[in-house]
This record gives structure tokens, sequence and C-alpha cells, in this order.
């Protein structure tokens, strides 16, 4: 599925990866930030890239990929941080602009844009994502292992992803 719209718990993702982030909840936050950053403006495909990160364009309809098949980079990412990890990044939406080759197309307007936004959630991270997936443009692609959030985001439309997901598609790039 080529998903419009990516929501992501910060929380169970960063949480899924037993790498220290308990002592530094906000630097994991910015990690987990630029990661998905790095990804959005990645232009030429890794080795063996997942279904969805060729430049070339797909060999589907949007949203119609192989079942099973890795999801392709959205247009819009919005990243949900809740408790101490809210200090890790502010509050708001970066464009991720991809240009094609090197140094020498740095003049040239950009390929595309993809925007990344984090959302501070104020209370429950999860009401947060479930408003966060209601609102986006669909097809809608969540990326949490948190059972009841899932369940209850594919109750409202959207598909929902572990966070092993995000994660192989974050160690690509």
């Amino acid at each position: 599925m080529t998903a419009r719209t990516w929501v992501i718990d910060a929380a169970n993702v960063v949480g899924s990866r037993p790498d220290g982030w308990w002592r530094d909840r906000p630097g994991a936050a910015a990690r987990l930030h630029a990661r998905i950053l790095r990804l959005l403006t990645y232009v030429e495909p890794p080795a063996e890239a997942p279904v969805g990160l060729a430049t070339e364009p797909p060999a589907r309809p949007a949203g119609d990929a192989e079942p099973g098949s890795p999801p392709g980079p959205p247009e819009r990412v919005v990243l949900v941080l809740e408790g101490a990890a809210r200090a890790g990044v502010e509050p708001g939406t970066v464009l991720a602009v991809t240009r094609s080759g090197l140094a020498e197309n740095a003049d040239r307007p950009p390929d595309s844009a993809r925007s990344l936004t984090v959302v501070h959630a104020p209370g429950s991270g999860d009401d947060a994502i479930v408003a966060a997936a209601l609102a986006a443009t669909p097809p809608v692609l969540v990326f949490t292992s948190d059972r009841a959030l899932r369940s209850r985001v594919t109750a409202n439309g959207a598909q929902a992803h572990g966070a092993g997901s995000l994660w192989a598609l974050l160690d690509r790039v």
C-alpha cells in the first residue's frame, strides 16, 4: 500500500528497540525525527530497496501495491510525541525536499517535497494518533505495535503496520 499519509506512534516505535532510549527520551525522539527526514529526502534507492523507495514510477497504481509489500514513502508524515519525548523536537511542519543527482543539480527546482509534522500530544498519545489519522488525507498508514491502538485506527479506515516495519525502512537508508 502506498499511503498518502503516515501517522507514527513515536513512543511505541522508539520503545520497540532496546537501545537505551529510556535514559534520554528527548534524544530518542530527535533521532527518530532525523531518521524519518532522511527517509523522506532519500532519492537514490538503497541496494534491494523496498517497493516504493525506488525513483522509477510505480508499476502499479498508487495504493495498489502487492499484498504484504513494504510501504512506499508518503506525501506527509505525522510524528506524534508524548511525555518527556516532546522536549526532543519542536512541534510544527518541515518540508523534506528531494533533488535528483548531486551538487550540479543544486540550482534546479526540487523534484518533490514531502512534509513531516510533529504533534505534541497534550494528554493521551493514542488519542492524538487516532485524531491525526482521522484528520489525514487517505490512504493513511499508522505505524504502531500497540494492539488496542491498531484496532482503533483500523476501525476508522486506516491501515496499520508494526514498529518493525518502520524500522526496516529506516534501516535501509
